[in-house]
């Protein structure tokens, strides 16, 4: 295979955009990366579009407003790694030597729901039941809680130190720091969950630029070399079923770390899909950054500050930047690329040189999780 890199990124910033639908929010975003990278429509070999709700044709939509027109486009729905799979296709057109330069973006407007929980397909057994996404978390930090030790409190540390990350972050949807106190505060949503133990759901786009190694070198942007793209579904079985191990990301964390030939002490920043509280919990654990049932230590020892071990979502991730379900992935890896391009300013990692992105999602009868998503990213 050959080398891919990151050589542009852009983010229209998330929060509730009401009345700019998804095709839009994805055109800005694609607009402001080929504003940004120099590159004009003609150049781009082709292009993938992530969405769980923007509708049919979503990516030829977006790409033909800004120019593109002609080559293979593709849309891409995996549920919350709808956006990280449209990278992932967009790295294996590189990779395997069909293209030179490929556009991936991810975009979504969750304000037309109204509030509320997600929606889900409703031809499935639990869902048809009434399990919904902030259920199936609750279930787990129960599970994780009555395991381990661990308390609500050390829940609510979580959301105080990625609301902290957010709020220094121009992009996320909520720019405010919290208190412990303004967690416990905050109206109950399924137990032991708070409000401010989950993310909000929030409509943005964004949008990233990759290449070969040939096509790098002539651009004035930088770039950094994407080392793993990985992309793994959930396996399917109906007996017992362990919350508090999330198998999915243990099996993708996997082969991304054999791809890209490094460990999990190798990583200087992690992207997480944090869409609760207690999923920094589960899935640095499955990650292998922390033992089993000891995260929540590290997090309390401040292990996973911006300035500790290795700073888990310094951008803020889901519980501050927001969940625009099919821009997640794609914005996880802009904001890898600007903390590797040394490009973050206050959220700046100090010596960023190794980051990981990872995202999963999509709730179904008999998987942990639908599909997962990993990207391993490093400045050489």
């Amino acid at each position: 295979m050959r080398p891919v890199y990151v050589a542009g990124a852009a983010v229209h910033p998330f929060g509730k955009h009401l009345g700019v639908n998804a095709a839009e929010l994805g055109f800005r975003a694609v607009q402001e990366l080929l504003a940004s990278t120099g590159i004009s429509p003609e150049q781009v070999d082709a292009g993938y579009g992530g969405s769980t709700y923007g509708g049919s044709l979503l990516a030829q939509r977006v790409l033909q407003r800004v120019g593109v027109s002609g080559p293979p486009v593709y849309t891409v729905e995996n549920a919350c790694a709808s956006g990280a799979s449209a990278v992932h296709l967009a790295w294996q057109a590189i990779a395997g030597g069909f293209a030179d330069c490929v556009i991936a973006f991810g975009t979504e407007n969750l304000s037309g729901f109204g509030g509320g929980t997600l929606p889900l397909t409703t031809n499935d057994i639990e869902i048809s039941q009434g399990m919904v996404m902030t259920a199936a978390y609750a279930m787990r930090a129960q599970r994780y809680l009555h395991d381990f030790g661990a308390t609500v409190d050390d829940l609510s540390r979580v959301s105080v130190k990625n609301r902290g990350n957010g709020a220094l972050n121009p992009r996320a949807h909520f720019q405010k720091a919290i208190s412990a106190e303004d967690v416990e505060d905050s109206r109950p949503v399924a137990d032991p969950l708070r409000l401010l133990h989950c993310c909000p759901n929030s409509d943005g786009a964004a949008a990233v630029l990759l290449c070969s190694e040939a096509f790098a070198k002539e651009l004035a942007t930088p770039s950094i070399r994407m080392r793993a793209s990985v992309v793994r579904s959930g396996d399917f079985h109906t007996s017992y079923r362990d919350m508090t191990w999330p198998d999915i990301t243990a099996r993708a964390a996997k082969a991304a770390y054999e791809m890209a030939d490094i460990k999990p002490s190798d990583l200087d920043l992690v992207e997480l899909h944090d869409a609760f509280s207690v999923a920094e919990f589960l899935h640095t654990e499955a990650l292998g950054i922390a033992e089993r049932g000891q995260a929540y230590k590290a997090t309390a020892r401040g292990e996973f500050d911006r300035d500790g071990r290795v700073a888990i979502s310094p951008s803020g991730g889901l519980l501050s930047r927001g969940h625009p379900v099919g821009a997640t992935g794609v914005t996880q890896i802009c904001e890898s690329y600007w903390q590797l391009t040394g490009e973050a300013g206050d959220l700046q990692v100090p010596g960023a040189e190794v980051a990981l992105t990872h995202v999963t999602g999509g709730g179904i009868f008999g998987v942990d999780n639908g599909a997962c998503s990993i990207h391993i990213l490093t400045t050489t």
